[in-house]
Protein backbone atom coordinates (compact mmCIF):
# COMPACT_ATOMS: atom_id res chain seq x y z
CA UNK A 1 0.00 0.00 0.00
CA UNK A 2 1.47 3.35 -1.02
CA UNK A 3 1.42 5.99 1.68
CA UNK A 4 2.29 9.59 0.93
CA UNK A 5 4.56 11.29 3.43
CA UNK A 6 2.85 14.63 3.12
CA UNK A 7 -0.28 15.13 5.20
CA UNK A 8 -3.32 16.11 3.12
CA UNK A 9 -4.95 19.48 3.67
CA UNK A 10 -7.68 19.29 6.29
CA UNK A 11 -11.28 20.32 5.71
CA UNK A 12 -10.76 23.13 8.23
CA UNK A 13 -7.78 24.52 6.32
CA UNK A 14 -9.78 24.47 3.08
CA UNK A 15 -12.76 26.04 4.80
CA UNK A 16 -10.66 28.92 6.11
CA UNK A 17 -8.27 29.49 3.19
CA UNK A 18 -10.59 28.83 0.26
CA UNK A 19 -13.94 30.00 1.59
CA UNK A 20 -14.02 32.08 4.77
CA UNK A 21 -11.05 34.37 4.08
CA UNK A 22 -11.72 35.04 0.36
CA UNK A 23 -15.42 35.66 1.04
CA UNK A 24 -14.62 37.77 4.12
CA UNK A 25 -16.86 35.57 6.28
CA UNK A 26 -16.49 34.99 9.98
CA UNK A 27 -17.10 31.67 11.65
CA UNK A 28 -20.17 33.24 13.22
CA UNK A 29 -21.58 34.27 9.83
CA UNK A 30 -21.04 30.77 8.49
CA UNK A 31 -22.63 29.21 11.56
CA UNK A 32 -25.69 31.43 11.13
CA UNK A 33 -25.95 30.56 7.42
CA UNK A 34 -25.71 26.84 8.20
CA UNK A 35 -27.99 26.96 11.24
CA UNK A 36 -25.40 25.41 13.55
CA UNK A 37 -23.66 26.66 16.69
CA UNK A 38 -20.52 28.76 16.16
CA UNK A 39 -18.63 26.16 18.21
CA UNK A 40 -19.38 23.59 15.49
CA UNK A 41 -17.69 25.76 12.85
CA UNK A 42 -14.76 26.56 15.12
CA UNK A 43 -14.21 22.86 15.76
CA UNK A 44 -14.30 22.15 12.01
CA UNK A 45 -11.78 24.94 11.38
CA UNK A 46 -9.41 23.76 14.10
CA UNK A 47 -9.63 20.07 13.22
CA UNK A 48 -11.36 19.04 16.43
CA UNK A 49 -14.49 17.98 14.52
CA UNK A 50 -14.66 15.89 11.38
CA UNK A 51 -16.89 16.65 8.42
CA UNK A 52 -19.94 14.41 8.67
CA UNK A 53 -22.51 13.68 5.98
CA UNK A 54 -24.81 16.23 7.59
CA UNK A 55 -22.18 18.98 7.78
CA UNK A 56 -21.02 18.18 4.23
CA UNK A 57 -24.57 18.71 2.97
CA UNK A 58 -24.81 22.03 4.82
CA UNK A 59 -21.40 23.25 3.60
CA UNK A 60 -22.29 22.23 0.05
CA UNK A 61 -25.53 24.19 0.13
CA UNK A 62 -23.93 27.30 1.66
CA UNK A 63 -20.96 27.40 -0.73
CA UNK A 64 -22.46 25.88 -3.88
CA UNK A 65 -20.13 22.90 -3.81
CA UNK A 66 -20.94 19.21 -3.54
CA UNK A 67 -21.21 17.19 -0.38
CA UNK A 68 -18.79 14.75 -2.03
CA UNK A 69 -16.14 17.47 -2.14
CA UNK A 70 -16.20 17.91 1.65
CA UNK A 71 -16.49 14.19 2.38
CA UNK A 72 -13.58 13.37 0.08
CA UNK A 73 -11.36 15.95 1.79
CA UNK A 74 -12.24 14.36 5.14
CA UNK A 75 -11.78 10.83 3.78
CA UNK A 76 -8.29 11.59 2.44
CA UNK A 77 -7.25 13.02 5.80
CA UNK A 78 -8.78 10.12 7.76
CA UNK A 79 -7.05 7.55 5.56
CA UNK A 80 -3.68 9.32 5.84
CA UNK A 81 -4.02 9.57 9.63
CA UNK A 82 -4.91 5.89 9.90
CA UNK A 83 -2.02 4.80 7.69
CA UNK A 84 0.38 6.86 9.82
CA UNK A 85 -0.94 5.39 13.09
CA UNK A 86 1.36 2.89 14.79
CA UNK A 87 -1.64 0.81 15.88
CA UNK A 88 -2.97 0.54 12.35
CA UNK A 89 0.49 -0.23 10.94
CA UNK A 90 0.87 -3.11 13.44
CA UNK A 91 -2.55 -4.50 12.49
CA UNK A 92 -1.82 -4.21 8.77
CA UNK A 93 1.49 -6.06 9.20
CA UNK A 94 -0.46 -9.06 10.54
CA UNK A 95 -3.04 -9.11 7.75
CA UNK A 96 -2.65 -11.66 4.95
CA UNK A 97 -4.62 -11.71 1.68
CA UNK A 98 -7.42 -14.26 1.45
CA UNK A 99 -6.76 -17.16 -0.87
CA UNK A 100 -9.53 -17.55 -3.42
CA UNK A 101 -10.65 -20.86 -4.84
CA UNK A 102 -9.48 -21.35 -8.43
Amino acid sequence: MTVTKRRPVSPGEILIEEFLEPLNLTQGHLADAMGVPRKHINELCTGRRAVTVSSALLLAKVFGTSADFWLNVQRRLDLWNALHSDDVKKKLDKVRPVQTAA
